[in-house]
């Protein structure tokens, strides 16, 4: 056998070796199991087993977002409108267009100030370009008079 075939077994015996022990992911420190998408102590999806009570503390009250109107959490990323009484909803605070962070919500839109692309507050779809599509939905819980990010 010559150097470069024992080289190449080497590489594959190793490969094969820990697929047969089972690698760990990135910022898994379990060893293994983790997907990197979920902290390891949330229950796997579907397992019959309810979600933890979220902890996170309030993003606003739900006295701070005018109905017609809603306010742009610069910080967290996020803009959460309430188009009608009682219906708050919240999305990506960053322009779709070259990544700007909105700034301001009136006139029934959500304004960014780099290129003057409009969203509408009840759905963020474009309502002036250069925008070439919607801000994405964040998700948001309202309990009581406290919105938390979901």
């Amino acid at each position: 056998m010559n150097r470069r075939s024992a080289s190449r077994r080497s590489v594959l015996v190793a490969g094969a070796a820990a697929l047969a022990g089972g690698c760990s992911k990135y910022g898994d420190e379990n060893g293994g199991g983790g997907d990197g998408t979920r902290p390891t102590t949330a229950p796997p999806a579907g397992s019959g087993k309810a979600p933890r009570p979220s902890s996170a503390p309030a993003l606003a009250r739900t006295s701070d977002i005018p109905v017609g109107g809603g306010k742009v959490f610069a910080a967290e990323k996020v803009v959460v409108t309430q188009p009608a009484q009682g219906d708050f909803k919240a999305f990506s605070a960053i322009c779709t267009h070259q990544g700007c962070t909105v700034n301001s919500v009136s006139g029934g839109t959500i304004n960014c100030p780099c290129h003057g692309s409009k969203y509408r507050i009840a759905d963020a779809s474009v309502a002036a370009g250069p925008a070439p599509r919607p801000l994405p939905p964040r998700r948001i819980e309202v309990s009581g008079n406290s919105i938390t990010l979901g």
